[in-house]
């Protein structure tokens, strides 16, 4: 894949990426929202719970922000935020109310939904079922899908040290961990790179010849 060096390019690489999960883990039923690249301090992502976004023939739709400081995490993460902000869309459509709290605690209605996704999901006391990291099946899927890591972020002193409050017309804000759950591998000699879910594996890049190294 072409490295995403534009935020018009980064947009529609996160709209390809929500309609293969759509079709992949909601049969293609989830509506598909505005997706934005905005800054979400102390958060990596979030859906409005109203649709806060009209066109001029009356159609509206959600909202669902990835935060522009989070956009250079492993691939893995990215989509894991995609796929815990797409949970939420889906309980919204379904009338299955999943947080509490103005949208803060994430209730056991997430947790079921989230690991019916290849989700991963820790218990916080402050804001509930909501930690999400990709499981194995999200990984492989993310491999089979040969999608790369989007290498661009904005540089606002991001840290991931908790949710903090962003009203009652948000819900959704992930608190997926850094840490990524695939390894990279790259040819010494004309740098292609790939990923997989284990150590110890042994392959040559076709082009070179060369075996490829964990980076």
């Amino acid at each position: 894949m072409k490295q995403t060096i534009k935020t018009s390019r980064t947009a529609g690489y996160l709209e390809k990426i929500f309609r293969v999960l759509n079709e992949h883990y909601y049969g293609g039923k989830l509506e598909e929202p505005i997706i934005t690249i905005q800054s979400t301090p102390k958060a990596y992502g979030h859906v409005t719970v109203a649709k806060s976004w009209a066109r001029e023939d009356g159609e509206t739709r959600h909202e669902l922000n990835i935060g522009a400081g989070t956009l250079d995490r492993p691939i893995e993460n990215v989509v894991a935020t995609m796929q815990h902000e797409m949970v939420h869309l889906w309980n919204i459509q379904q009338g299955v109310q999943d947080c509490s709290r103005g949208g803060q605690y994430h209730n056991k209605h997430f947790k079921a939904g989230a690991e019916a996704r290849d989700l991963i999901v820790s218990y916080d006391p402050r804001i509930g079922w909501s930690v999400t990291e990709p499981g194995d099946g999200l990984i492989e899927f993310i491999l089979e899908q040969g999608w790369g890591d989007i290498k661009m972020s904005r540089l606002e002193g991001w840290q991931a040290t908790g949710l903090g409050g962003r009203g009652p017309a948000a819900t959704g804000k992930t608190a997926t961990p850094p840490k990524g759950n695939s390894r990279k591998l790259q040819c010494p000699c004309c740098g292609l790179s790939v990923r997989a879910t284990r150590d110890g594996l042994r392959l040559l890049c076709m082009d070179c010849g060369e075996q490829m190294q964990y980076v």
